[in-house]
């Protein structure tokens, strides 16, 4: 692992965003095809149909992915990344966990020091 901190430029890679936003897209538009028989002997006009509202399914699936994930890596302080967790993270701040040091020593009247 590098040393360097990672800026916001490094967590929103445009290639990345794109890709995870593109492959939402085919699923989409793959799962509607296939949801509307487009592989399935039809006529021209239901085929047809089946493309168009699949590329409409596929353009809102890239959009809102897109905009989903730039907006929740917005949230993300670059700073923070870098920081080590070395605490259950659902508990609040205050409270101590079973194996803590400091919470075994009070317990069995020890000084701390």
């Amino acid at each position: 692992m590098s040393a360097d901190k990672p800026t916001r430029r490094d967590l929103m890679k445009p290639v990345q965003l794109i890709g995870l936003a593109f492959g939402a897209a085919i699923f989409t538009g793959l799962v509607t095809l296939v949801s509307m028989g487009f592989f399935q002997q039809k006529p021209g006009d239901e085929l047809q149909r089946a493309l168009v509202v699949a590329a409409i399914a596929a353009g809102v699936a890239f959009i809102a992915v897109l905009l989903i994930v730039s907006l929740l890596l917005l949230a993300i302080d670059p700073a923070q990344m870098q920081k080590t967790v070395d605490r259950p993270v659902l508990l609040p701040k205050d409270e101590r966990t079973p194996g803590d040091p400091s919470t075994d020593a009070a317990a069995s009247g020890d000084d701390p020091r």
